[in-house]
């Protein structure tokens, strides 16, 4: 679909219809996080990941481990069961299963069933993050999973967090690639007054998307002018948000100071990972890595914008659960307006929404139209 970035691309409800939203089912061929890479050890950790009740642990050797939570006798929580050695042993009838999720003990007859068992989900640690492929297992290709390697470079100071979000997605990543609500949601944290009616430029590949802002000169909200040191009007922030996988979007910003001469004026540079797992359909495991390339020894420096933007990113947890209420209510006449700065989003959300379609498809063995 080609989008007029015009003032007003007009809303209809055919037309929102072809886009994805809380009610969308799941892109399950796609690489998640599960969770950071310390949050899984020697616990039985639950977590529901795409509606699927998920437990993880670590093997003795360190290996991470991922299967479903139930037993496959009655349904018991393998995660209020027992860790003993690399198997965990229901607490429900004591059957017994292995890291691979295979029954190996049932205590109530000597011969064990063969060839029972349940899921157990490929996982892939990259630096401070577990990925999780919860589709078809035969294309859980590790070359597709959207490492950021600056998370791990040395070159790049990082502080992390999670927020459970009680919001849908979709709805976020549309967050994320509009950032014009940082002059309103964000007013007393990151936004500035001027930021909203900035200049921009898109770039809409198939799913790929991406809206570079460019507010200057400009006054930098106070995270970003103590940080850097540029506290006159004369700051440039150049942001750039991308949508790079149904789990992944990646913010980031240059900032400089737009009176000092290009070739001696400093940059400073910062990424966020925003890390979008669905739990439900309106909530969602988020998963924040911020990265700075400058001052990468000055620890206060570390905290004071990790205080900053994580209160900023409370703002979004809480805007974006109001506005997950408000659709839990809307009637058949729902539909919404989309204006040019959407069109990143309006692509993405039919992005969604095709991938989604095209997978139940191929499970029902039906031709898409």
């Amino acid at each position: 679909m080609t989008l007029p970035l015009n003032n007003l691309i007009i809303g209809s409800r055919k037309a929102t219809a072809r886009m994805a939203d809380r009610n969308t089912p799941f892109v399950f061929n796609e690489w998640y996080v599960a969770a950071f890479t310390h949050d899984i050890g020697r616990e039985l950790l639950p977590r529901t990941i795409l509606g699927k009740r998920v437990l993880m642990y670590r093997t003795l050797a360190g290996k991470a481990v991922a299967m479903d939570d139930r037993c496959a006798h009655r349904s018991f929580p393998l995660s209020k069961s027992t860790l003993d050695g690399d198997t965990i042993v229901c607490n429900y009838h004591g059957f017994r299963y292995n890291e691979q999720g295979d029954l190996i003990e049932t205590p109530s007859q000597k011969a064990c069933p063969r060839g029972i068992g349940i899921r157990n989900y490929p996982l892939v640690t990259r630096g401070p993050l577990v990925w999780i492929w919860m589709g078809d297992p035969a294309l859980a290709d590790e070359s597709t999973l959207p490492d950021q390697p600056w998370t791990q470079s040395p070159e790049w100071e990082c502080t992390s967090g999670y927020f459970h979000h009680p919001g849908n997605y979709v709805s976020m990543h549309e967050n994320l690639l509009d950032l014009t609500h940082l002059s309103f949601l964000h007013a007393n944290t990151i936004g500035t007054p001027d930021y909203a009616s900035a200049p921009f430029e898109t770039d809409l590949q198939d799913g790929y998307y991406k809206l570079v802002r460019n507010v200057l000169p400009t006054t930098l909200s106070p995270v970003w002018a103590k940080s850097t040191g540029i506290e006159t009007p004369t700051a440039a922030r150049i942001a750039t948000s991308e949508f790079l996988s149904p789990g992944l979007h990646r913010v980031s910003v240059s900032f400089y100071d737009t009176a000092t001469a290009e070739e001696n004026r400093p940059v400073f540079r910062i990424h966020t990972a925003h890390i979008l797992t669905p739990e439900t359909q309106n909530t969602m495991h988020y998963h924040i890595i911020h990265g700075r390339d400058f001052d990468l020894t000055n620890q206060a420096l570390g905290h004071f914008m990790h205080e900053g933007l994580f209160a900023a990113f409370q703002e979004d947890v809480e805007g974006l659960g109001a506005l997950e209420a408000v659709l839990e209510n809307v009637d058949e006449n729902y539909y919404e307006i989309s204006v040019a700065s959407d069109a990143p989003a309006v692509a993405m959300r039919i992005y969604l929404k095709r991938r989604a379609t095209e997978e139940a498809a191929q499970k029902d063995g039906r031709e898409v139209a």
